[in-house]
C-alpha cells in the first residue's frame, strides 16, 4: 500500500507553500515601499496648518497685523498660513472664492519648512470687491486643511 504522502508530495507542497509565501512578502513589501514613498502623504503628514490669519495688512515676518474678517470694497485681503513641522518641500494652496463658489484667485507657493513658520498670501481688485461673503481655503500638497470665511462690506 502506498502511504498517502510520498516525499515527492511532501516536497511539492512545500514549495508551494513556500512559494506562496514569498509572494505575499514581497507584495506586502511593495506596497510598503509604494505607500512609504509617496511624496504628498509622507509631507502632508510631516508639516501641518496651526493656524490661518485674515487681516488689512502684515508685517516683515509675514503675519497678520490688523486682523479682521470684515474688509472694505479697495482693501486688500492678506492671509497668513501658520505651519509647523519640516519637509524639504510642502505646497501650500491658498484658494479664494466668492458666495456662490466662483473662483476669485488661487495661488499656490512651495515652502521648504523646518519648524514654525508663516506664509503670506493676498488678493486685490483694484476696483473693488463686490460686497458678500467670501471664503479662503488652505490646501497642504493638495490635501485641505481648513477654511476661514469673511465678507466685504
Amino acid at each position: 500500500m502506498k502511504a498517502p504522502w510520498s516525499w515527492r508530495g511532501a516536497a511539492a507542497a512545500s514549495l508551494i507553500v513556500a512559494a506562496l509565501g514569498l509572494g505575499a512578502c514581497s507584495k506586502s513589501s511593495r506596497q510598503a515601499t509604494e505607500v512609504g514613498s509617496t511624496a504628498p502623504s509622507t509631507t502632508t503628514e510631516s508639516v501641518r496648518v496651526t493656524s490661518v490669519e485674515l487681516g488689512r495688512a502684515v508685517g516683515a515676518d509675514k503675519r497678520v497685523t490688523d486682523p479682521t474678517r470684515s474688509f472694505a470694497p479697495n482693501d486688500v485681503i492678506y492671509a497668513t498660513v501658520n505651519t509647523d513641522g519640516s519637509a524639504p518641500s510642502t505646497e501650500l494652496k491658498a484658494h479664494w472664492t466668492y458666495q456662490d463658489g466662483q473662483v476669485v484667485h488661487e495661488e499656490t507657493q512651495t515652502i521648504a519648512a523646518s519648524g514654525p513658520a508663516s506664509t503670506e498670501f493676498h488678493v486685490s481688485k483694484p476696483d473693488g470687491w463686490p460686497a458678500g461673503t467670501y471664503r479662503l481655503e488652505v490646501f497642504v500638497n493638495g490635501a485641505s486643511a481648513g477654511t476661514q470665511e469673511f465678507s466685504v462690506k
